[in-house]
């Protein structure tokens, strides 16, 4: 005979594991943190290579400039 714990326990199927939504939330997690490894990977293994631009891109300076120059040594 079972008691009323069980069989309400098993009368609801709103666990948590049991609604798909859920599964597929996880599964789109798990993805973009694979994709994220991925691209972090792929950006270890292959260079930057520096942009040979005669001006800014998008207002961004395609290399650095000091407004202070080293001191000069005597």
């Amino acid at each position: 005979m079972a008691t009323p714990a069980t069989s309400n326990a098993r009368a609801t199927p709103s666990a948590w594991y049991q609604q798909p939504v859920v599964w597929l939330g996880v599964a789109i997690f798990l993805a973009s943190l694979a994709g994220c490894a991925w691209m972090i990977v792929l950006g270890a293994r292959h260079a930057d290579e520096p942009v040979d631009a005669p001006h800014a891109v998008f207002g961004v300076p395609s290399s650095s400039h000091s407004s202070h120059k080293p001191p000069s040594t005597p």
